[in-house]
């Protein structure tokens, strides 16, 4: 008999099926911060919620203008739970007041990487969300069975480096796979 030792899919994406219907992950490509036997959370990284970082200084910081650049780093939705609190993905190495060492990223939840992003000391690379992603023990894994989700390993080059809109695709290539060629219809013999 097989030991089946459960998978778990830390630092991979998930990427939304065509027929996704859940409108919070509809055409989304979401990273995997965390995954074990209590369940899962990640971030959204290919939806922006219409916030720059310039919107959320003036409310951290109203007494200091934000620096014009800020005006064109966009907020992204991280997912649909706890909406008013922000995240910041970013390569491993720089320690804010809350930072969660992730392996070759961490994780900071703190104001005080918003305010060395703005001020040009932060990480050079990053992702700025509001909300998570986040699944029960077992729902994930439901989810993955009943085929919601494609999932391939990580890539750091997507995460910070491509442009948000193809983020969704460049991650289904790194699987071989072009989303717009996939359908929702089961074939039948």
């Amino acid at each position: 008999m097989k030991d089946a030792s459960p998978s778990y899919l830390k630092h991979h994406f998930l990427i939304a099926m065509p027929h996704m219907a859940d409108p919070h992950f509809a055409q989304t490509v979401t990273y995997l911060i965390e995954h074990n036997e209590q369940g899962a959370m990640g971030l959204v990284i290919n939806r922006p919620n219409g916030l720059n970082l310039a919107d959320v200084l003036e409310q951290l910081r109203p007494e200091t203008e934000p620096p014009a650049r800020c005006q064109s780093l966009p907020i992204f939705s991280g997912g649909p739970v706890q909406t008013d609190r922000g995240f910041v993905l970013h390569p491993a190495g720089p320690q804010f007041q809350a930072t969660l060492e992730l392996g070759e990223l961490g994780l900071s939840t703190s104001q005080d990487v918003l305010f060395a992003i703005a001020d040009g000391i932060g990480p050079e690379k990053y992702l700025i969300a509001l909300g998570y992603a986040g699944w029960e023990a077992g729902q994930l894994e439901n989810e993955l069975t009943d085929n919601a989700w494609l999932t391939c390993p990580a890539d750091n080059t997507i995460l910070f480096d491509l442009p948000f809109d193809q983020r969704l695709n460049a991650a289904a290539a790194r699987l071989g796979i072009n989303l717009s060629l996939l359908t929702s219809q089961a074939g039948h013999a």
